[in-house]
């Protein structure tokens, strides 16, 4: 979310009604999250000036581990010089730190060719843009999960009960630190999951929902501590089940 949304900003910035206008303090420290999105609150630093060029050469973008040849162009600016400096800024302030974790297996390969196309400047901030939307769109249509085994026929449906909330066992990356809370796209993909995880016995699909509009599932090391709840359904494992009596 951080990325899509700062990435949308420097995009804006790039074709702005001013001209394409760089950060020249581009820090974390600038940014701010207000609803969801990812604002500046600092313009004193931004500028619209371009640098001027006679050749190529007067055009290296110079970072502290890397350096970057730029064209000149024939009115005699640094094409996209602007637009570059924010982006590269982006990647080894943000991306470097924030793109790696949490998505599921199948995107991972996605970022990370962001990530590097980013890191080497290969991508500008149109083919960003349109990169990151792709796997927006991958993530909340679920279609990342398709030729996926379906395991949701080795669970057991238990229809209005819910589990009481409490501490239980720990998993990466939870949206909660007393448990294991995930975003899911479906109570198939839940079940891959919980598969995956040596402790998981059941869980169930929450009513809340992340900013795509995921729901959020809740992972149990057990499923005794169930209390009737007409909205809810609780999924168990039926090698869990076999060993009481439902």
């Amino acid at each position: 979310q951080i990325c899509l949304s700062l990435v949308k900003l420097l995009f804006y910035l790039a074709h702005s009604p001013l001209g394409s206008i760089v950060l020249l303090d581009f820090q974390p420290r600038q940014f701010v999250m207000v609803d969801g999105n990812l604002k500046v609150t600092d313009m004193d630093d931004a500028s619209t000036e371009e640098l001027s060029c006679k050749e190529d050469d007067d055009c290296t973008l110079d970072f502290p581990t890397k350096s970057f040849p730029l064209k000149c162009s024939m009115v005699g600016k640094c094409e996209g010089m602007n637009e570059k400096k924010n982006l590269f800024n982006a990647y080894r302030y943000f991306f470097t730190y924030l793109l790696p974790h949490s998505a599921p297996p199948a995107l991972r390969p996605l970022l990370a060719n962001i990530l590097n196309a980013t890191g080497d400047l290969r991508y500008g901030v149109n083919e960003t843009l349109r990169a990151f939307e792709k796997v927006l769109h991958l993530y909340k249509s679920g279609l990342y999960l398709q030729k996926r085994p379906l395991v949701l026929k080795d669970y057991i449906s238990l229809k209005g009960f819910r589990m009481v909330e409490g501490e239980d066992y720990k998993c990466w990356p939870s949206y909660s630190h007393l448990g294991c809370l995930l975003s899911v796209h479906s109570a198939e993909e839940a079940a891959a999951i919980c598969n995956s995880q040596l402790q998981c016995q059941s869980f169930i699909i929450t009513q809340h929902t992340t900013w795509t509009g995921r729901p959020l599932a809740s992972f149990r090391s057990s499923w005794t501590d169930l209390i009737p709840d007409t909205n809810a359904v609780v999924y168990i494992k039926r090698s869990a089940s076999s060993e009481k009596r439902l």
